[in-house]
């Protein structure tokens, strides 16, 4: 295996299919690593398999009851009354067979993740199939069954001891990590998302500090609806580093949600690849600059699976593996022959987005200016105490 980098993936974690016409299609998983391998960007000694996540693990977070009733609706064995009490059984969460395995999957990719880079094994790991952010302790929600990011936050805590910064730049607020740690003060959550006025949860408001110990270690910065490029990626930028200059963590773990771009089916965002390209960047940079490389990645949203998320997380891999010069031009010609055929929508064949993707935002200075105003409020804490302590 490469010294630096481990991309966790097996073919197994497709299993977490709810159903064949359900937005959360990790056949997507399969389009990424198909086009980094068509692209000759990572090699086999690169990949690494997912284990299964043990109950101890996932119990780390969630209720016994809770596990128990996952795997009853695996099973089959479960009423659709005591699964809604669940959050199980729903449109957004329907119940399929083996569901608990599938789920401990996909939590057992990021704790491998965890532990690849925090036993000093690589620097950075990238597990696409997890971050499921919006399940809580007690109930699924969201598609989000286990909530792999929160196990595995807690996980580097108690096994390593390690202050966690958490970013999530899903279009989703990250409710269900935020209220996990939200008297926390050796975890800080950072989400950047559109809007709770227009979009699920509808939680993420700029006044969701934390409570307790935890007061000022949740930053929120809710987005207008129709925020474009330059906007998104000024506010996460600008929130990111004072936020890793006030918390100074031992790693970072990024949920990397695609769903921000324009194309998405269920969000009013309007970032293109563009902002996909940022994002890693950041990351990688900060990462390397207080974490001693320190960085752990997560998929997350992303509901164009043929359109974006493959050109949008090919982009995490190859940031990690400095080789994001390839994402310029045209996909390779073998991917898009592969997969054209199998896509209800024409593939974008170029790395870039069409200059033309869409028409010009009408409210485009009210949004910027309101973003700004956001991040101030979103910034005001940690700048008085930067202020304090200096």
């Amino acid at each position: 295996m490469s010294k630096d980098v481990a991309f966790i993936y097996s073919e197994d974690q497709l299993s977490y299919k709810f159903s064949k016409d359900h937005p959360f299609n990790h056949l997507r998983l399969n389009l990424v690593h198909d086009l980094l391998k068509k692209l000759n960007a990572i090699s086999d000694d690169q990949i690494v398999k997912p284990r299964m996540a043990t109950d101890e693990e996932i119990a780390l977070i969630h209720d016994k009851s809770f596990i128990d009733a996952v795997k009853a609706a695996g099973k089959g064995e479960l009423s659709i009354g005591i699964a809604n009490n669940y959050g199980l059984g729903t449109e957004d969460t329907p119940m399929f067979e083996n569901m608990h395995e599938a789920a401990a999957l996909l939590v057992g990719g990021t704790l491998t993740a965890v532990d690849l880079v925090m036993e000093n094994k690589v620097e950075h790991a990238v597990n696409l199939g997890g971050g499921l952010h919006h399940g809580f302790r007690g109930k699924a929600s969201g598609f989000c069954i286990y909530n792999d990011s929160s196990i595995a936050i807690e996980y580097m805590k108690k096994k390593y001891g390690a202050r966690v910064l958490y970013i999530d730049t899903d279009a989703h607020h990250g409710d269900g990590v935020q209220w996990a740690f939200y008297d926390d003060h050796d975890v800080c959550t950072f989400s950047i998302h559109e809007t709770g006025r227009y979009l699920f949860p509808g939680t993420g408001h700029v006044n969701e500090k934390g409570q307790g110990e935890g007061y000022g270690y949740s930053i929120n910065i809710p987005l207008d609806a129709f925020t474009e490029d330059e906007s998104f990626i000024s506010a996460y930028e600008t929130a990111f580093r004072e936020i890793i200059e006030f918390f100074k963590p031992d790693v970072i773990l990024t949920q990397n949600g695609a769903d921000s771009h324009y194309f998405d089916p269920l969000t009013h965002l309007c970032s293109t690849i563009e902002t996909y390209r940022f994002i890693p960047k950041l990351a990688h940079d900060l990462a390397h600059e207080y974490c001693n490389g320190r960085w752990i990645a997560v998929g997350g949203g992303g509901y164009d699976i043929w359109r974006v998320v493959p050109r949008a997380w090919s982009m995490i891999w190859l940031e990690m593996t400095n080789q994001l010069h390839l994402a310029k031009g045209p996909l390779p010609q073998a991917w898009l022959d592969e997969w054209q055929a199998k896509a209800p929508v024409s593939l974008i064949p170029t790395w870039e987005d069409p200059s033309d993707l869409y028409p010009a935002i009408p409210r485009k200075p009210e949004i910027v200016e309101k973003n700004l105003k956001t991040v101030e409020k979103a910034l005001y804490h940690i700048r008085r105490e930067m202020k304090t302590q200096s």
